[in-house]
């Protein structure tokens, strides 16, 4: 199997740098445990990407924007709140590299959803439970006596 056969299925991330043209910063504190270092010190960081301003591919753009996803907002920003470590630096390159992962999931080809039909066996069982369930509702009624 030679190397480029290896690329062709699963695609590359997008190299993002710390300086995309969509990309804003903001450090804000953090929540939780952490005495009061966390009172003090803006370690958390919240990434805004505009994704309209991006150099991604109009395909990438397009997908990212049809995602059903909580993090998109209405205006096209994608919010990604990163706050898991006690240090900045290490909140921003978190941020960063699942903002690169966001992306290559949306760069994944979608399978092909082929239609399938029910089996003969399972439209007879169908059709005899609903005789079935008839027959319990037939003998329901008035009992002449």
């Amino acid at each position: 199997m030679s190397s480029e056969s290896k690329s062709e299925s699963k695609p590359r991330p997008v190299p993002l740098s710390l300086l995309e043209p969509g990309l804003e910063w903001q450090a804000v504190r953090a929540g939780g445990p952490g005495g009061q270092n966390v009172n003090k010190v803006s370690t958390a960081v919240h990434l805004r990407f505009r994704i309209a301003d991006s150099r991604l591919p109009e395909s990438v753009q397009t997908a990212l924007l049809e995602m059903q996803d909580n993090r998109r907002t209405d205006d096209g920003v994608l919010i990604i709140k990163a706050a898991r470590f006690r240090s900045q630096e290490k909140n921003r390159s978190d941020a960063l590299e699942r903002l690169q992962a966001i992306i290559a999931e949306v760069r994944k080809p979608r399978k092909a959803r082929r239609p399938t039909r029910p089996s003969r066996a399972a439209k007879r069982k169908r059709v005899d439970a609903k005789k079935q369930r008839g027959q319990i509702k037939s003998m329901r009624g008035r009992v002449d006596g």
